[in-house]
């Protein structure tokens, strides 16, 4: 466990000043989270970034790989056949691996979004075995299940090396 005499702080990013619109607003605080645990796990050392320090077997690098596989699940139609593996990076994958292929993920993700003005119609993936949600609830969906585990990835990173912080 590390040290709590010295702690490593990050400046703490308030909620984002949003457009008025619900797509603005919904938009805007997801991709605020998305940056956030982005951040959270960028730069985590080796090997506590992917030790569980929790009974379940959560970890850090975990967290950040199943979101990325949401992502791609919810806005680009991948399908996904065991949610739970996806808690675990593999071991050849470096922190850098996994927080780029988040951040390609949710970049792939935006430029569906950006295409999407009506947020009651359906999610635009390539997925005919199931409906698609509607974007209001695919988004809403996402700021949930992103703020749970960047929830989860500050408590985690803390207990690694004492940085806290958005």
């Amino acid at each position: 466990m590390p040290s709590t005499t010295r702690r490593n702080r990050r400046r703490d990013t308030p909620p984002p000043r949003t457009g008025s619109t619900e797509s603005e607003v919904l938009r805007g605080f997801l991709d605020y989270l998305r940056s956030s645990i982005a951040a959270k796990v960028d730069g985590a050392p080796e090997p506590q970034v992917r030790t569980a320090a929790v009974p379940s077997g959560t970890n850090l690098l975990g967290l950040l790989h199943h979101l990325t596989l949401v992502e791609r699940s919810m806005f680009l139609g991948d399908d996904v056949t065991d949610w739970q593996a996806t808690f675990r990076a593999a071991p050849t994958d470096s922190v850098a691996d996994v927080v780029a292929r988040y951040r390609d993920a949710v970049e792939r993700a935006n430029d569906v979004l950006d295409g999407c003005t009506d947020l009651g119609a359906p999610v635009p993936r390539p997925r005919p075995d199931r409906p698609a949600p509607s974007i209001r609830w695919a988004l809403t969906h996402m700021i949930e299940e992103t703020g749970r585990h960047a929830g989860h990835a500050d408590i985690l990173r803390e207990l690694i090396d004492s940085t806290t912080g958005r």
